[in-house]
């Protein structure tokens, strides 16, 4: 199976080289700035399994190409649109695309793009990219595939993202696990954009009660689209995000304290499009989006 991995930032360039490591056919579709750095430097990646270099396939968009089995899409939200356009000649019949985004807006994006190509897919890793090296910072390391709608996933898919480094799990509801996951990503922002602080600091400063509602509030979105969040998915967002003293933050909340371009629309964005749609009340997270959009505004960012 011939493996297009689409970016090579931490997340793809993680996956990819644990495929590549386990014998899998992998390829980069990148930037051409990013594939002269690699064809000339290869990958670096280091992880708790250790430090490595690998030469490595890559490609850029104005290249030619023959189509892809599996297409393993891990840009952000805000590269996805130029990465369709760019993917377009490497999808083929029998091309099956997987993209790892939060969220579900970029489901809708593939789908209306590439009709009947598309499966579910979830991702858990820590990484980043350091210095243009790849560095994984835990052993997690998973990713959940499943067919959207009527359509099944393929065996060979899951085959060939069966490898050593990565934990696969194949879901008979990938749709309802990407929601959950996405609710509570969704909450942690609201916790930690609004109030400009980890969740301990504003626990501390008596936020509970918020982070609590906005928890109630989004889950409430994810039941009224017909994907409530389950009772094991609901304790973890309350582990996680009513501990005292806990020095988590978001990506978002990362991204918007550093002054740079965020997923809020993707992430925060069209979850409260769907929730009026739904008319569910989200005050919490209305509240959020007009601090992120007016800190864009003010920084000349544009909507992702």
């Amino acid at each position: 199976m011939r493996i297009l991995i689409v970016g090579a930032g931490a997340t793809g360039g993680a996956f990819g080289t644990l495929l590549q490591e386990a014998g899998r056919d992998v390829t980069y579709l990148v930037r051409r700035p990013r594939a002269e750095a690699l064809r000339r430097d290869g990958l670096r990646f280091i992880s708790p399994s250790g430090d490595r270099t690998h030469s490595v396939q890559v490609r850029t968009a104005d290249e030619p190409a023959d189509a892809y089995d599996l297409i393993l899409v891990t840009v952000k939200a805000s590269a996805l649109p130029s990465a369709i356009e760019d993917m377009r000649p490497a999808i083929g019949s029998s091309s099956t695309i997987v993209p790892v985004l939060n969220g579900m807006a970029h489901i809708d994006r593939l789908q209306e793009a590439f009709p009947g190509r598309v499966a579910g897919g979830m991702a858990k890793i820590v990484a980043t990219l350091d210095a243009g090296a790849v560095r994984q910072l835990t052993q997690m390391s998973t990713i959940t595939i499943g067919g959207l709608g009527e359509r099944e996933l393929s065996p060979a898919v899951a085959e060939a993202l069966r490898v050593q480094g990565i934990d696969l799990s194949v879901s008979a509801d990938v749709e309802g696990a990407l929601w959950e996951k996405w609710m509570f990503i969704a909450a942690g922002a609201v916790a930690t954009c609004l109030f400009r602080s980890p969740i301990g600091a504003t626990i501390e400063a008596g936020g509970l009660p918020q982070i609590l509602g906005a928890i109630s509030e989004l889950e409430a979105v994810a039941a009224a689209a017909g994907h409530p969040v389950s009772a094991a998915g609901h304790e973890q967002s309350i582990g996680l995000l009513t501990e005292p003293g806990s020095a988590f933050t978001t990506s978002l909340y990362r991204d918007l304290l550093a002054g740079l371009p965020t997923e809020a629309e993707h992430i925060l964005g069209d979850l409260a499009r769907r929730a009026r749609e739904l008319e569910i009340p989200t005050p919490l997270l209305d509240l959020t989006l007009i601090q992120v959009r007016a800190d864009a505004i003010q920084r000349g960012h544009t909507a992702d």
